[in-house]
């Protein structure tokens, strides 16, 4: 599939994935495309920074080749590693066989048939659907010599593995970096990026992204589920819940055949939204009913 031409039509293609957008996303979306520059995603975990990379590689029919970072993550394991084992068993056979040419043995052994390709190396390579959506998720979780080594990665879409010689993509792929922000990242790997803060939706656009992802779910359930979660998110919480939990929660009270929120209910369900227990304590008992009165009190008759 072309990519898209136009913001609106950024929009319109994330939207048939299930993906709700506001303008300024789209437009930097677009601006990505469009320039062929990295896009870096910061935000609270749930809100729907790795989504977007997901719902992108299938709006534009592309591979999705995703980088899950960790902290140790090393160019080996990001980049391509050889398969020892196999080659141990072409060594071993080759000395039983006899008589192989020791020159000819290595090559082979160090060749692409022995080479265990990793999410930055299979990035590089050309496809024939188009350059895949690299997701690099969780930069933060990384320790900076990697960064520094995605610098470099990033700036000519191209590795070096020493034994065949260096990779050049045909085609820069389409790269999007997440960012839960634990840590700062280098502000040189930024400089290479567009960026944009993807926020907590309003509750016109929360109850949207509910309706795309959970379409069966009545009108007035969802419009307390998206007021609870609004309101939950101004306590004084040690994680506040994200889009991904809203949609979560809606999903365990369709599964329960829930028809309204009700304070017990809120409190049989609350490990859909809270993932903590300091947090769970808190709203037990009045709490949650305090927060329910709030939300409801705030929503006009549909």
């Amino acid at each position: 599939m072309s990519q898209p031409d136009s913001i609106d039509a950024v929009q319109k293609m994330l939207g048939e994935q299930g993906y709700v957008c506001g303008r300024a996303l789209a437009t930097v979306v677009f601006l990505s495309l469009k320039l062929g520059r990295p896009l870096f995603l910061e935000g609270e975990a749930g809100v729907g920074k790795t989504e977007i990379a997901k719902a992108l590689a299938s709006g534009l029919g592309r591979r999705l080749i995703r980088l899950q970072c960790y902290e140790g993550l090393d160019a080996s394991s990001a980049v391509y590693e050889w398969n020892f084992p196999a080659q141990m068993v072409a060594i071993r056979t080759a000395e039983a066989v006899g008589g192989s040419d020791r020159k000819g043995l290595q090559e082979e052994l160090f060749s692409g048939d022995y080479l265990i390709r990793r999410p930055l190396l299979e990035a590089m390579e050309p496809d024939p659907a188009g350059p895949p959506v690299l997701l690099i998720d969780e930069l933060d979780r990384t320790d900076e010599p990697f960064e520094a080594f995605l610098l470099e990665a990033l700036s000519d879409f191209q590795v070096t593995i020493p034994e065949i010689g260096t990779i050049k993509a045909p085609e820069p792929p389409i790269v999007i970096v997440t960012s839960n922000r634990t840590r700062e990242v280098h502000d040189a790997l930024k400089r290479r990026c567009l960026y944009h803060w993807v926020d907590y939706p309003d509750f016109d656009r929360e109850l949207e992204i509910l309706h795309a992802r959970a379409p069966e779910a009545a009108e007035a359930l969802s419009r307390e589920v998206v007021a609870f979660v609004q309101h939950l998110r101004t306590e004084d919480l040690f994680k506040k819940p994200g889009v991904a939990e809203t949609i979560d929660w809606a999903k365990c009270l369709l599964a329960l055949d829930v028809i309204n929120l009700s304070p017990e209910v809120i409190g049989d369900t609350l490990g859909a939204i809270l993932k903590y227990q300091d947090d769970i304590q808190k709203l037990q008992g009045s709490e949650a009913k305090r927060i329910l009165d709030q939300a409801k009190a705030t929503l006009e008759p549909v």
